[in-house]
């Protein structure tokens, strides 16, 4: 399931209605009929989504024409003065993201003056994001269990607490407890609380029982994604080990069909908030993007085009001749160092 997972982690132009329609369990949580994709389509009206998982921005005027950026790939979120085609000199939501090495960068302009809710509609959804990781990564050696009880994570539910659980990580095996919720699998040793491991069912990608050097245990693997883990656990007699066996693995089909990922949010101003058909996305059929993708990756790169240097100009704050600015950009600007 996890491997397919790429709507949170991967920043893609011009995809497919396919791709941009929901995947299971993604939601819109705010959207805004009238922005403007102000450094790619400058004077191009289009609608934001604001989804649990990432932003969509598409064209009014030309379907095919979008943004899919995933708030796993996000660095930094700010205001700049930019000069948009359709409101002039004006502040403008700036996201700054890097995916595949590379870095990004998008500035959305509200064409509704007086209206701050695209700023902070999209901090509000980041910092929940953020705060939620636990129920899409997995997480190794964390607090997550305080005198042998779980710290149950909001809309988590305990479904079982299997004692005497051998973890055959080791030679000799760690006898431990399984939480089995509805949102992950946790393991810890009762000997340390550290040693433990929280996989969501987002990140499994099967669950068997198999045969080992210690007897019939349970395999629990792991998707790619998560690092292609292959976890063993011993849990004695027979009919326990195939009672826990059975749990999870319905458990992960529940989860698989409605996931739930932890992203909380509601929009302040809810008399304002758009409802649009069809889950927000406009369609005018498949996209053929051999020729123009390219061009669309281009436009958005952080560093701009290199391909020539911009002309030189006078700075009097340094006293001697510099690269002229892009747009939007202060010398001050570029000594302050991003948040990390």
């Amino acid at each position: 399931m996890g491997d397919s997972f790429w709507q949170d982690r991967d920043v893609r132009f011009d995809i497919s209605v396919q791709q941009l329609k929901h995947r299971s369990g993604e939601k819109t949580l705010d959207c805004l009929e009238s922005v403007e994709d102000t450094k790619g389509n400058s004077g191009d009206r289009g609608r934001i989504m604001i989804t649990n998982l990432r932003i969509i921005w598409q064209s009014q005027t030309t379907a095919k024409v979008n943004l899919s950026i995933g708030f796993n790939c996000v660095l930094n979120i700010s205001t700049k003065t930019v000069n948009s085609k359709l409101r002039g000199i004006t502040d403008a939501l700036y996201i700054l993201t890097k995916c595949n090495n590379t870095r990004f960068e998008f500035i959305f302009t509200n064409l509704m003056p007086g209206n701050p809710r695209l700023l902070t509609s999209v901090v509000g959804v980041y910092k929940s994001f953020m705060a939620s990781k636990m129920y899409r990564e997995l997480k190794l050696r964390t607090a997550i269990v305080q005198n042998r009880l779980l710290k149950i994570l909001p809309n988590e539910q305990i479904c079982s607490t299997v004692n005497g659980v051998w973890n055959l990580s080791s030679d000799q095996g760690n006898l431990g407890t399984f939480f089995i919720t509805n949102v992950r699998v946790v393991w810890f040793a009762n000997m340390n609380e550290v040693f433990n491991i929280s996989l969501p069912y987002l990140q499994i990608a099967a669950v068997k029982i198999r045969d080992s050097k210690f007897g019939l245990a349970l395999v629990i693997e792991s998707t790619e994604l998560a690092g292609s883990y292959v976890l063993g656990f011993r849990i004695d007699p027979a009919e326990k080990l195939n009672s826990v066996h059975k749990e999870i693995s319905t458990l992960y089909r529940v989860y698989s069909s409605n996931p739930i990922y932890g992203v909380d949010f509601v929009v302040d101003d809810k008399q304002q908030m758009d409802t649009p058909q069809n889950g927000g996305i406009w369609e005018d059929g498949e996209i053929d993007t051999s020729s123009s993708n390219s061009d669309a990756f281009a436009a958005y790169f952080a560093d701009g085009d290199m391909s020539q240097d911009r002309e030189p100009v006078y700075c009097e704050e340094l006293g001697l001749a510099i690269e002229k600015l892009k747009d939007g950009f202060s010398l001050q600007s570029l000594w302050e160092v991003l948040p990390s």
